[in-house]
């Protein structure tokens, strides 16, 4: 077994106690030290770890005892803070998004790169196993031809005034729809609106076509009466429904689906329904948050490459910069680069 790696997280506001949580409980590693400019946050770190507490960054740098460093600061700092802790010899994981331009996020790629270090971004969705057979299912073929998937994600709080809505919330979707769709999509467009603070959106709709005409929707907000996680996948043999807020069955198979002519079932009619049973695949749950710190570690241990690496992060960066686009031009469709 490889030996236990000592990390240091940075940022302990909103996901930081998460991080901090499963970064203490691993066994592969060893959560060292915590920094965070607020004191208060830090006396809290004081309660439940033993880790090093600093409100000092280059601390954690000058350390040569850190290995890595978990960054979970507000997005704009992403950038700084990631080539900082890069150059100084740690290896990376950052939150979503990797940082605010495509042009960051190749800057990132390319530090790590020269210093050999690990560069990974905390798009945890790609290590939840409910995604995971989302993927299987698509992978094998088991719903036909695929159509469209339309996700929603919204909820009443948490409202930001320096992000807007697709930069804070939809990069879990997108991410999703990457990994399950392997490809960029060929452009996007976005309208949103303003109503709680007049420099960021609250609520915005995004609307993504990939390659072999399949199209992707995405709502997300911050300003809507429940708490809603849901994807729904269409296909020509078969529905998924993704529901990550359920207690149980957070995938549903759906035998549904619409013959077409030519088809070999196709009979009188030009296209015929089909319906059949609700099936719910069995899934092992385990945190996915769990499963990616874990992976980070095991990628520094073994000197792997990330699920979720900086070109990972990177085709992200570049929908959002798409839709952040198209939102200002009032759902004007733009190219997504590659």
């Amino acid at each position: 077994m490889s030996a236990s790696i000592d990390v240091a997280l940075v940022g302990y506001g909103y996901w930081g106690p998460n991080l901090a949580r499963n970064l203490h409980q691993l066994a592969t590693c060893r959560l060292a030290a915590v920094c965070d400019l607020d004191s208060a946050r830090l006396a809290e770190v004081e309660r439940f770890y033993p880790a090093t507490r600093t409100t000092d960054y280059r601390e954690i740098l000058s350390d040569s005892t850190i290995s890595a460093v978990v960054i979970a600061t507000p997005v704009p700092t992403h950038y700084t803070l990631t080539s900082e802790a890069l150059l100084a010899g740690k290896h990376v994981l950052v939150e979503k998004p990797l940082a605010m331009s495509s042009t960051e996020a190749r800057g990132l790629i390319e530090v790590a790169a020269h210093q050999n270090r690990i560069l990974m971004v905390g798009h945890t969705f790609e290590y939840n196993p409910a995604v995971r057979k989302i993927k299987e299912l698509l992978t094998t073929g088991k719903i036909g031809e695929l159509y469209y998937i339309y996700c929603t994600r919204v909820n009443l709080g948490r409202v930001q005034s320096q992000l807007n809505a697709l930069w804070s919330i939809a990069p879990h979707d997108i991410s999703i729809l990457l990994h399950l769709l392997e490809t960029l999509p060929v452009e996007v467009s976005a309208r949103g609106a303003t109503y709680l603070n007049s420099a960021v959106e609250d609520v915005v709709f995004v609307d993504l076509v990939f390659p072999d005409n399949v199209t992707a929707h995405v709502h997300a907000s911050w300003l809507d009466p429940s708490k809603v996680r849901k994807m729904t996948i269409v296909g020509s043999q078969k529905m998924i429904i993704y529901d990550d807020v359920a207690s149980e069955g957070k995938v549903k198979v759906y035998d549904k689906g619409v013959y077409r002519k030519g088809d070999e079932v196709y009979g009188e009619f030009q296209y015929k329904l089909h319906s059949g049973d609700i099936h719910i695949p069995r899934i092992d749950m385990t945190e996915p948050l769990r499963n990616e710190c874990a992976h980070f570690v095991q990628c520094i241990q073994e000197g792997t490459r990330p699920l979720t690496d900086g070109e990972n992060g990177l085709r992200v960066v570049q929908v959002l910069e798409a839709a952040q686009k198209s939102l200002r031009n009032r759902g004007v469709p733009v190219e997504v680069a590659s």
